[in-house]
């Protein structure tokens, strides 16, 4: 018999596509993750490892989750040294998702009420236990509302 395949968690990362899309992070390759203000999203930040995979959250009129990100390189101090507090990874592709997975379907399920993507909208930057990264994939493969 086999075994049911793992799931880990991960993070999720949000940005303004206007600012800095999924599409651009595919033509760049890399991209160094800069910018996170917020005190608890930068406690996040440190604790992100090389490998880790990571959600693209799209905010703006978009608010869906686009794609998938791992951890390339990080985390350093911000690059340009003008915040001491500030915290910078690397992150390259892995995959567009067949299809976003938007905020309206993610409230709509009760699962995710207490996550910090429903409870802290202004949160850039949280982590995405095994049980919701799985929940999200398996949303990803079915049709939207």
């Amino acid at each position: 018999m086999g075994r049911k395949k793992q799931s880990r968690g991960g993070w999720l990362f949000k940005e303004e596509p206007s600012c800095y899309s999924y599409d651009q992070l595919e033509k760049d390759g890399t991209a160094q993750w800069t910018g996170v203000k917020n005190a608890l999203a930068r406690q996040y930040l440190r604790a992100v490892q090389v490998g880790d995979r990571v959600l693209y959250y799209h905010t703006g009129s978009q608010r869906a989750i686009v794609g998938e990100m791992r951890i390339a390189a990080g985390p350093p101090v911000d690059p340009d040294g003008a915040d001491p507090k500030a915290v910078a990874v690397t992150v390259e592709p892995v995959r567009r998702w067949k299809r976003p997975v938007t905020l309206e379907e993610i409230k709509k399920d009760v699962f995710f009420s207490s996550w910090e993507l429903v409870r802290i909208s202004r949160l850039s930057v949280m982590p995405v236990s095994p049980e919701q990264w799985e929940r999200l994939e398996e949303m990803c493969r079915t049709k939207g509302t």
